[in-house]
């Protein structure tokens, strides 16, 4: 089964909160998921992220592909640098 961590849209319209999730890649955007490791609010001022690491690291190692957004926001909040120090040192 391949993974993918992206993110699933929620809020009222005009108003998105996203949840960062791992789904399946055969499921649909705000289908069925398989584990929440975190959330992404931009309506805030300034935009609210916040992931669990050890579980967004626990995906990424296993071999979770984060989507283009996703992947912006490992970034920002430094998991994405922690993922690829533990990929190289093997």
């Amino acid at each position: 089964m391949a993974t993918k961590i992206r993110l699933k849209r929620m809020g009222a319209k005009k108003t998105p909160f996203y949840r960062l999730v791992v789904a399946d890649s055969r499921s649909p955007r705000d289908g069925r998921v398989i584990e929440e490791i975190g959330y992404y609010n931009p309506c805030r001022n300034p935009e609210e992220v916040n992931i669990d690491e050890e579980k967004a690291l626990r995906w990424l190692i296993t071999g979770a592909q984060p989507s283009d957004t996703a992947r912006a926001l490992l970034k920002k909040t430094g998991i994405w640098q922690k993922y690829t120090e533990t990929r190289n040192a093997k």
